[in-house]
């Protein structure tokens, strides 16, 4: 509670890398704040190889998980189901040992819902991370709006994202634009020259250079079909390629399955499972070019001013800097796009270009406002706000 000495219990949960870097930011600025005391818990594939990697690391920094919360793997909406139940079952338990004064959450993972329906049912107040964002090629979307309405606190990258919260009836003093700190720990970390980073991951890394990694689009597209598509589309390419694995959506499998298949019989190209935040930024900072559906080429690469080719709708809707080029999710319409992407003067073009989602100082602004909350009464009892359609985005 402000005013008190005793320091505020703010649990943080992670269950997959793509919004671990984001939470790790967050607990290392919360681990160096005398008002706040972090709890971290950790699940699904961070406790699984390779993500038990990311795990470690943090271990390493003397923060170890306080609750671990495993589920079976699978690759299939029924599976994504499962890993809701487990989720659910678990936190609850967890937050029943842990007593957190704050649960934050970051992103649109479907799990997060069950960890939000269990703080809920729990009165555990939810802080948020990303809200008010776009992605209509995605579930996600309708994941990352749900948790808005269930979350007492929101921490979003933007000014047009503060105001979608608002849209949603969530009242101003909630809201808070901090930067996304998915930024701090890609910027924050220290970079390999290209030699080192090229002997860390296994892979030789000769000019040209493009990152790949493709998501399973989770409103329509068949994974197996639409991957083909990137194959055939990248077929002229002659370059280096790096492909990170999918995620952990249905499809997801199937889709790392047929990349790795590409890694052995492509030359110039390795598959990689988890680079981390040191490697990952290090391999952003060389590249040349970055295709595929990620966020990460809307998040992170602005900050390197790196060309990125953006494949089909799963980022649809989302706010992006003049870094990236569409196109659909045709061979023909890939290969013209990855032509343009790797045109010297499209490079050149982005000097002077800024990251709309943030400076790498999110997390330390997450932490002041989590320091000075309100009590856990205030924080529970939400008011809707209206807005009137002069407010409408």
């Amino acid at each position: 509670m402000t005013g008190s000495s005793k320091a505020r219990v703010i649990a943080v949960a992670s269950f997959d890398r793509a919004d671990f870097s984001a939470c790790r930011a967050v607990l290392q600025a919360a681990a160096h704040d005398s008002r706040l005391a972090p709890r971290f818990i950790a699940g699904g594939r961070l406790l699984t190889e390779p993500g038990d990697r990311l795990v470690h690391s943090l271990e390493a920094e003397g923060m170890a998980p306080s609750e671990r919360i495993p589920w079976k793997e699978g690759d299939t909406p029924g599976d994504a189901v499962a890993a809701i139940a487990a989720v659910t079952t678990g936190m609850g338990e967890a937050l029943g040992r842990l007593a957190p004064d704050v649960l934050l959450l970051v992103g649109d993972r479907s799990e997060l819902l069950g960890a939000a329906s269990a703080a809920t049912a729990l009165g555990v107040p939810l802080a948020h991370v990303s809200g008010g964002e776009i992605t209509e090629g995605a579930y996600d979307d309708a994941v990352r709006h749900s948790l808005t309405k269930l979350s007492h606190v929101h921490f979003v990258a933007m000014e047009n994202a503060r105001r979608r919260v608002q849209q949603l009836g969530e009242e101003d003093w909630r809201i808070t634009v901090t930067g996304d700190p998915s930024l701090d720990a890609v910027l924050s970390a220290p970079r390999l020259p290209r030699e080192e980073l090229s002997n860390a991951i296994g892979q030789d890394l000769c000019p040209p250079v493009v990152v790949l990694t493709w998501h399973p689009t989770t409103l329509g597209g068949d994974p197996k079909t639409e991957v083909q598509e990137v194959i055939q589309g990248l077929a002229d390419y002659q370059g280096t390629l790096v492909i990170t694995a999918a995620n952990a959506d249905p499809g997801g499998d199937s889709i790392n399955r047929r990349l790795r298949e590409l890694a052995t019989v492509r030359p110039r190209t390795g598959f990689h499972t988890a680079l981390g935040p040191r490697l990952f930024s290090s391999l952003l900072a060389i590249a040349d070019g970055m295709a595929g559906n990620s966020s990460s080429g809307i998040w992170e690469a602005p900050s390197y001013r790196l060309p990125v080719l953006n494949i089909g709708e799963r980022q649809s809707g989302r706010c992006h800097a003049r870094n990236v080029i569409h196109q659909p999710c045709a061979a023909s319409a890939i290969a013209n796009g990855l032509e343009s992407l790797l045109e010297p003067s499209f490079r050149t073009g982005l000097e002077g270009m800024t990251n709309p989602y943030g400076d790498g100082h999110a997390a330390a602004r997450i932490v002041e406002v989590l320091a000075g909350l309100p009590s856990r009464e205030r924080l529970l009892r939400k008011r809707f706000v209206n807005y009137s359609s002069d407010d409408a985005l």
